[in-house]
């Protein structure tokens, strides 16, 4: 969302009357009006979580690639279809007998990238808990999808686990594959899942892998779980809006002091001995009020810059 700061302007001096001998002259000389300092209206933007959802696909086979993605400005999911291995039988086994392991599947995974020049992903345990999350869930509630029959996607799994994401991506895959190499080669061979493999925004993956009965047969099922943390763009100073909230708030306070002294000002009669008190103590809150409204409005400016490289990281990178 964002917002807006406006400065209230800056007063100028009135020029203190000039006395002889102790005595108010009658005529007095007029106060100066300076220029006043505007500030204009500069927007504040303040990053705004923004939980991503997920629609419901159907599985599709390996030879199809889909991505389902919640087009939302921060957070991406990427969800190509799970992949079943019957459509593989090149690499599967009839039986369980081949171990599946975290660590095979992460190193199998980034010896694909460093194939294609591209940088490793690093594990996140967090992703990894958000993986295992969903392995037990598929066991447990027997589906095989991205998003579960109670509606729970990869972004609120992501949620669950506490990952701040800028994107995240999911891959799945049932079935008795001959070991972790012959996993993540099946997974190549699918467009949808290559590409969330090799796809140059993730910066860190997590892993679960487990055997149970799925429909009545004993199997395995993986999960990768990818992603690039919201951490890995520039954070907007949090401090620094609290200083500018903070300012603005005593600016409109000695404004208002202004304008109630340049009130009284106005309605007191010159030849009174208490004008010329009253426009030095006018003149004496000018400095700090000025001060203030140049700190407020380069910090604003700040703010702003910030905000702003924020968000082409996040646009960028989703």
């Amino acid at each position: 969302m964002s917002g807006a700061i406006v400065l209230s302007p800056s007063f100028g001096y009135i020029q203190e009357p000039e006395v002889i001998f102790k005595k108010v002259l009658n005529f007095f000389i007029k106060g100066v009006e300076y220029d006043t300092l505007e500030a204009p209206s500069l927007p504040i933007v303040i990053p705004k979580k923004v939980e991503p959802k997920v629609s419901a696909k159907e599985p599709l086979s390996v030879n199809k690639r889909t991505i389902s993605v919640a087009r939302k400005k921060k957070g991406k999911v990427v969800t190509p279809g799970p992949l079943r291995v019957s459509t593989l039988p090149s690499v599967i086994s009839p039986t369980p007998k081949q171990t599946l392991s975290i660590l095979g599947v992460i190193q199998y995974t980034n010896n694909a990238r460093l194939v294609n020049k591209l940088v490793p992903l690093t594990g996140n345990e967090l992703l990894n808990r958000n993986a295992q999350i969903k392995l037990n869930d598929m066991f447990d509630k027997q589906y095989f999808d991205h998003v579960s029959p109670t509606g729970v996607g990869p972004a609120d799994l992501a949620k669950k686990v506490n990952y701040l994401f800028v994107i995240v991506g999911e891959n799945l895959a049932l079935g008795n594959f001959d070991g972790d190499q012959a996993l993540v080669t099946a997974w190549m061979n699918s467009p949808g899942h290559r590409a969330n493999i090799l796809d140059t925004r993730f910066q860190e993956i997590g892993v679960a892998v487990g055997k149970g009965i799925y429909q009545g047969r004993e199997t395995w099922l993986a999960v990768q779980s990818f992603g690039r943390p919201l951490s890995s763009c520039p954070s907007v100073s949090i401090e620094l809006k609290a200083i500018i909230d903070a300012d603005t708030i005593m600016s409109t306070y000695l404004h208002a002091q202004l304008d109630e002294k340049k009130r009284i000002i106005d309605g007191t009669n010159k030849s009174d001995r208490q004008y010329n008190v009253l426009i030095r103590e006018f003149n004496a809150l000018i400095p700090e009020y000025n001060l203030l409204i140049e700190k407020n409005f380069a910090n604003t400016v700040r703010y702003n810059n910030g905000v702003t490289i924020f968000n082409t990281c996040i646009n960028n990178n989703s």
